[in-house]
């Protein structure tokens, strides 16, 4: 059989389809709105014709914005997963090495994050040997002294030295950051993310889920220092 008798063959069985179920597009209005049916208007598009393609293309629009926001309530119910079994673990952690191990497990394996690192202000041979960094309060004001001054979480590119000061040899392989000092009284560390991209951290984006996760070890940290 050809190409041309079997398009033939095809739009006969549809046909006799269609002649067979009457009620088919009334049943099923997503084939209708995909099908182009044009009036008898010469060059002129009629009004009903361009009003069924508004119409076609809102719908278009608001299945796209419907499947964004389950995209999106997906992504958030993961998050708040990973979150919890994250905050869990921490409050089950028996001492500070158990407690950097969580956060490290967590941030590497669950969060699947390239850059990670918990510094801890305070003099090395005082604390508990961990997987985090350690450095003085004194160089922490002398390399990253905006960062432990601010309030809050803190996104974007820093410069070389804070990258360093941060993850170490690593640093160099950070494009941007999002780091929040650790603070409940008082000024405890540092927790920093990154990632190879420059543009991965912009200090437009949210930081709920870092800031949220900060003030969960600004409870539990100072118990594991005393």
């Amino acid at each position: 059989m050809s190409e041309e008798q079997q398009v033939d063959s095809t739009e006969g069985m549809v046909r006799e389809f269609l002649r067979d179920n009457p009620r088919f597009l009334d049943d099923n209005p997503d084939i209708l709105e995909s099908l182009s049916l044009p009036h008898n208007s010469g060059n002129a598009v009629s009004l009903v014709e361009r009003q069924v393609g508004v119409m076609r293309d809102r719908n278009k629009e608001m299945r796209n914005r419907l499947d964004n926001m389950l995209a999106t309530a997906h992504d958030n119910d993961l998050l708040f997963e990973k979150t919890k079994r994250l905050v869990l673990n921490l409050l089950e952690a028996k001492n500070l090495p158990a407690m950097v191990e969580t956060i490290y497990d967590s941030l590497g394996k669950d969060f699947e994050i390239d850059f990670y690192s918990l510094t801890l202000l305070g003099d090395e041979k005082s604390l508990p040997r961990t997987m985090a960094r350690v450095a003085s309060v004194e160089k922490a004001n002398e390399q990253v002294s905006t960062l432990i001054g601010s309030n809050r979480a803190v996104c974007g590119v820093l410069r070389e030295e804070e990258m360093t000061f941060l993850f170490g040899e690593k640093g160099l392989q950070v494009g941007s950051v999002a780091a929040v000092p650790l603070r409940y009284n008082n000024l405890y560390g540092i927790l920093a993310i990154g990632n190879a991209d420059p543009n991965f951290y912009k200090s437009s984006m949210g930081t709920l889920f870092l800031s949220y996760i900060a003030e969960v070890v600004n409870r539990i940290l100072p118990k594991h220092l005393s």
